[in-house]
Parts: C-alpha cells; structure tokens; sequence
C-alpha cells in the first residue's frame, strides 16, 4: 500500500483529492494539513512515502515545507501541487529534491499516475510542466556563455563541475598542472567568473554540464 500526506490550504481541493486517491486500492491517504506548520508537525510521528506538496501557502510556504521534509526525511517522495507551470518555479523545485511536479489543473487520473510512477524511482512531470521545462533548458542552451569556450576548455569545465583536482584532471586530459590552471583561469576570465564555486552557480543556471 502506497502512503500518501496530502498539504494544501485549499481545504475542498484537497478534501476531494483524498476521497478520490483514497479510492484506489494500492493508494492510502494517511493524513491531511492545511499549512507548512502542521504537516512538518504532523511528520514528527508519521512517515508517509509520498507528500502532495502546495507552493503557495500562507506561513512558511511549499518551498520551506519540502526543504524540511528532505532535511529530516530524505526518503519521502515529494510531489509539488502548483497552479504555475513555467518560469523557473518548477526546475528550482526539483533541484531541490521533488521527484514530481503536477499542476493543479491536472486530472485525478494524472495524479494516480504521479503517485504510482515515483514509487518506481521515476519522476514525474505533468505534460505542460515538462514540455515547459524542455523549452527552458533550450533557451539557456542557445544563450549558454559557454559557448565562448574552446573545445578544451569545455572539457576542462565539465571536470571542475565533477569535483575533480588539479592533478586528477591533469592525469585524465594528459596535460601538466600547470596548463591546466591556465586553462582554468583562461576560461574563468571568458565567462566573468572568480572561483569553481561562482563557475558551478553559472553552469546550473545554465542547465551546461560540460563535454
């Protein structure tokens, strides 16, 4: 049996959403909240696999709540409920740790899915949110500052981004320490940044994992 937390201050909407996943025969609803507040209380003795998530909620908000929720239950499944289905709300949100993104528009039906797919160890993305998403990551693509980057110094890149050392990538490119660091503070110079940490923010903004 699936175990399902249900958190949004929209008491009818979520109301009918238990009654609805409650009826299927592997779904259980195990509780219900009405704010941030009470679902991070009411977590403190329940541990469900799967929390429905609102974003905008009076008090500390959907965002905090999942923030939480994977801080102290990292193996909760969480699913978003949103009535936003673009900007950069949804990306942020899996970033995070959500495994599933379902608007408010969506069907009873999809909800089932979402629900059934996560356990799998899939995500889940409601078709608007994903086709959105795709759009997103094509536009950073096209307008990437990357491209300014050699073919070498991408590759460079791409192991600063895997955590690599110096001496680690001068053994994997066959290059010396030395080159390397020009290359490191070449490219630097080439997209305006100071450290590995600025390189790393400007490569997740951009959706660019190297070559």
């Amino acid at each position: 049996m699936i175990e399902v937390f249900l958190v949004d201050d929209h008491e009818l909407v979520i109301n009918s959403v238990a009654v609805l996943l409650g009826a299927q025969q592997d779904i259980s609803v195990v509780g219900i909240a009405y704010c941030g507040e009470k679902a991070l209380e009411t977590l403190e003795t329940i541990s469900p696999d799967i929390i429905f998530v609102d974003i905008e909620m009076p008090g500390i908000g959907g965002m905090e709540t999942c923030r939480r929720v994977l801080k102290k239950q990292p193996n909760i499944k969480i699913i978003v409920l949103s009535v936003h289905n673009d900007g950069p709300i949804p990306q942020q949100l899996m970033k995070l740790g959500a495994v599933g993104f379902v608007s408010k528009a969506s069907s009873v039906d999809e909800m089932i899915e979402a629900v059934r797919t996560v356990m799998t160890g899939e995500q889940y993305l409601c078709p608007n949110v994903a086709e959105n998403m795709i759009a997103q990551a094509k536009e950073a693509k096209k307008d990437s500052p990357f491209l300014k980057l050699s073919q070498r110094e991408q590759e460079v890149v791409g192991l600063i981004l895997q955590g690599k050392s110096i001496k680690e990538m001068a053994e994997q490119l066959a290059l010396s320490d030395k080159t390397i660091n020009t290359y490191r503070y070449r490219l630097y110079d080439k997209l305006s940044v100071r450290n590995d940490v600025d390189l790393t923010y400007l490569a997740s903004k951009h959706n660019y994992t190297g070559h």
